[in-house]
């Protein structure tokens, strides 16, 4: 439905027009092309690594997100078999086979892996799942690709400016909020970093200087810089290049600092699509001057109901993706405590938390409680999370409940007691521990039993090594 206002009618013809604008298909297929090497790369590591077994197959009980309980593991060979097509899929995207087929069946084979088990949650997987959803609709194939020569009228050297606008506003936003996600009290006084720091003095080179409080402060308000800044100079273009090559070396002491796997090469290879769409022509040309490509027409431009119906669902994509991780600022207290909102809001690398605790289970037939180490049932990594995140607190009380023997009709209770420390703190009660779990119904919105944090942050230099729980980190 057109506007009626001739200056917005105006406006959003512009709008458009400049949408719709063929622009170089180049640096659409260098990233589709490096997206399914790193997909593949990944499937590499996880067969490599033995991931599969160990986060699927060997835990006894798996934590799923709200409304998808029903997403259960194949047997074991079944989730070999799933993860080796995920494979093949990869490989198909990056040389451009059956593309649409292989980018939606990748969407769907990913989705599953990833709603299996709550606690695998990171970041860079819900950069990854969202980026594979957004190449189905972008015309990514049309060049470079086995589909452009069995089907020779399929090559255009031109791809519609959105396609590329859609993937940079995608990456843009994850920069942004997790700028954003900074801006605390903790990470101005230099926490984590300062931790994870002083855990790396075998850095090459800088390493000597981590336990100095200067890197400390350099390096929380560099990151903090980086995130917020770098998509503007980006996108200026007086100030592309060297921001590029910036977000270059950034990623690249990420990936040697932190273990966050693919994410810094995921990073690198999208940044590259702010960069002038034709620049691996450019590139080409330096090594080959006598390189020639083929001359190709444009592909027709759609009809003007489809260009709005186009324009319409990018723009309530890209609006969902802007409004949705404004969710923890609904809350009191913010996510650095309770971590429901952690997810889906670029929220990275925000804490480092030691953890202990016991569930204790009752049955009133009896009326004899036992105190239940949680890692009797869960692996380390789900132990690594259970104790921050509420959601999995009521999930594994109501596990406890259904599994634990009872003699009689009256169903078991389930209370807790949980302590966690946040960037050094002092350990201090998650949850209230009167409450019965197990009788709890999972919610949304941020639990009546979630418990206030009270502890100051330590003063800078404290040792965290005298820290009396194990150390994990919450990682990307």
């Amino acid at each position: 439905m057109e506007p009626s206002h001739p200056r917005l009618k105006t406006l959003v013809a512009n709008a458009r027009k400049r949408a719709f604008a063929p622009v170089d298909i180049a640096s659409l297929v260098v990233f589709r092309i490096a997206f399914g090497l790193l997909m593949l790369w990944e499937v590499y590591r996880y067969f490599s690594n033995n991931w599969i077994s160990v986060y699927w197959f060997k835990p006894r009980f798996l934590f799923k997100y709200y409304g998808f309980s029903w997403v259960q593991p194949w047997p074991e060979h079944g989730l070999y078999l799933h993860w080796a097509v995920l494979g093949i899929l990869a490989l198909f995207i990056a040389i451009g086979l059956l593309y649409r087929l292989s980018a939606v069946l990748f969407f769907l084979s990913y989705s599953y892996f990833f709603l299996l088990d709550e606690v695998r949650y990171l970041n860079h997987a819900y950069l990854i799942l969202l980026f594979s959803f957004l190449l189905i609709f972008v015309p990514a194939h049309r060049a470079v690709s086995v589909d452009r020569w069995l089907k020779p009228k399929l090559l255009s050297w031109t791809t519609p400016a959105w396609t590329l606008w859609l993937l940079r506003a995608q990456m843009g936003i994850a920069y942004f909020y997790g700028g954003v996600a900074k801006i605390t009290p903790d990470w101005f006084h230099g926490e984590p970093m300062r931790a994870r720091l002083a855990r790396r003095p075998d850095f090459p080179i800088l390493g000597r200087f981590f336990r100095e409080e200067w890197a400390v402060y350099a390096m929380s308000y560099g990151a903090l810089a980086f995130d917020l800044l770098i998509v503007p100079f980006l996108l200026w273009r007086r100030t592309r290049i060297p921001a590029f090559w910036l977000a270059v070396v950034f990623h690249l002491i990420n990936a040697r600092l932190f273990s966050i796997g693919v994410f810094p090469w995921l990073a690198i290879a999208t940044t590259t699509l702010f960069l002038s769409p034709d620049w691996p022509r450019r590139v080409v040309s330096i090594f080959r001057p006598s390189a020639r490509f083929i001359s190709a027409g444009d592909a027709p431009p759609p009809s003007g109901r489809k260009q709005r119906v186009v324009l319409s669902l990018v723009m309530a994509y890209l609006a969902f993706q802007f409004l949705f991780p404004l969710r923890p600022f609904l809350f009191s207290g913010g996510s650095e405590w309770a971590y429901m909102e952690h997810r889906f809001s670029w929220r990275m690398m925000l804490r480092d938390q030691s953890l202990q605790g016991y569930f204790y289970v009752t049955d009133p037939n009896r009326g004899r409680t036992l105190q239940v180490n949680p890692a009797r049932f869960l692996s380390a990594g789900q132990m690594a999370r259970i104790n921050w995140q509420p959601d999995m607190v009521v999930q594994f009380a109501h596990y406890l409940a259904d599994v634990m023997p009872r003699l009689g009709p009256k169903p078991l209770t389930v209370e807790a007691r949980l302590f966690v420390s946040i960037n050094g703190r002092k350990p201090e009660l998650f949850v209230d521990p009167n409450v019965d779990f197990a009788a709890e119904r999972r919610s949304l919105l941020r639990p009546r039993w979630l418990l206030p944090s009270r502890q100051p942050l330590p003063p800078p230099g404290k040792d965290l090594s005298e820290d009396p729980f194990a150390s994990a980190s919450d990682g990307n």
